[in-house]
């Protein structure tokens, strides 16, 4: 074991501040990575306020599931990494292997999956600790290799937020000619314009904020509807393909159900809090499905990247030094980012 510097919150009310975990030495299949980049994940927030009933903390918690860093050792059986590789690590650092979603390639639905940080950790008899630290040790299988043309703080972000969104467009076959919706345009849904433009879609933007029309247009957006205008959302009824909804606060889905064409899908992404009513006529009445994902495994995971490095797709991030991170956590509840905050842990290891 060795001592990482890190930021961990004591409890749900403390806040993170400044602290030291043991890490792991590097065992055959493992790969050390020095962390450069963290992304700050909605997610964080609520696991460091223990806000999720069905995934409770347990504490000390150090959050980060979107890092990019630099490998610098390697186990003796490892094949795929190199010390001097750039190298990125996302929610999941370890499953069982075995069982059928493992072997399917979609770890992140595996029932003993191992999440990078609040998960048991079988290696330590603990749990495991994030990406908001100086280092990390994780089994090369669960490890990415990071394009070299990619600006790395803001590649840090498609660990979580790219693979969120490029996942449910890959699997409901998004491409060139079909009309998308992305509803919110926040840290994931920037992400879905970016993507679904990419792959050739017409991209229309649905967005509560008509101050966010402009932004949505720079990042590529064809049209931006403003929802809460009814007669707005009336003229595009029956006209999507797939529709990808991002948001966590409560809403109605069924006005963008109502937008789809026959056949049509809209993938829920965000997690709201309460159950969402949904209209069975709007479904029925069309043959639409209505369906939710989960980020992705780890060979789309790397597709994923790959097609970034291809496409030059970073995600848009505003950089702050770790000792910002409390008053980035205040500013992400009133969404005054855009999109992504992003640690450059060059400040921890100053501290």
């Amino acid at each position: 074991m060795y001592n990482s510097k890190a930021y961990a919150a004591q409890s749900a009310e403390s806040g993170l501040d400044q602290t030291t975990i043991e890490r792991r030495n590097p065992t055959d299949n493992d790969v050390q990575i020095e962390i450069l980049y963290c992304g700050i994940c909605h997610s964080d927030l609520h696991q460091v306020r223990n806000e999720w009933t069905a995934a409770p903390t347990t504490y000390p918690i150090v959050p980060g599931h979107e890092m990019v860093g630099k490998v610098t050792a390697v186990g003796s059986k490892v094949t795929k990494f190199k010390p001097g590789d750039l190298a990125g690590v996302g929610c999941m650092v370890d499953s069982d292997g075995t069982c059928p979603e493992c072997k399917a390639g979609y770890e992140q639905y595996c029932p003993n999956v191992a999440f990078t940080y609040n998960s048991p950790d079988k290696h330590t008899g603990k749990q495991t600790y994030g990406g908001y630290s100086e280092s990390i040790v994780v089994n090369e299988n669960f490890v990415l290799h990071i394009p070299a043309n990619l600006e790395l703080s803001g590649t840090a972000p498609l660990l979580c937020a790219g693979i969120t969104t490029y996942s449910p467009m890959r699997h409901w076959n998004v491409s060139k000619g079909q009309k998308v919706g992305v509803v919110g345009l926040g840290g994931l849904g920037h992400m879905g314009v970016k993507f679904g433009k990419a792959f050739g879609a017409h991209v229309v933007v649905f967005t509560t904020s008509p101050n966010k029309k402009e932004d949505a247009l720079r990042l590529g957006a064809d049209e931006v509807v403003i929802s809460k205008n009814q007669d707005e959302m009336q003229k595009y009824m029956g006209t999507f393909d797939f529709i990808l909804d991002t948001v966590s606060a409560d809403h109605d889905i069924n006005q963008y159900i109502f937008l789809l064409k026959r056949d049509g899908n809209i993938t829920l992404v965000g997690a709201p809090d309460n159950p969402i009513p949904v209209s069975s006529f709007g479904l029925i009445f069309g043959r639409k499905s209505f369906s939710g994902s989960l980020i992705g495994g780890i060979p789309e995971t790397q597709e994923m990247l790959d097609f970034c490095g291809k496409h030059s797709i970073t995600a848009d991030v505003e950089v702050i030094p770790i000792q910002k991170v409390n008053e980035a956590y205040e500013r992400l509840l009133k969404s005054d980012v855009k999109y992504r905050f992003c640690i450059d842990m060059a400040s921890l290891k100053s501290a």
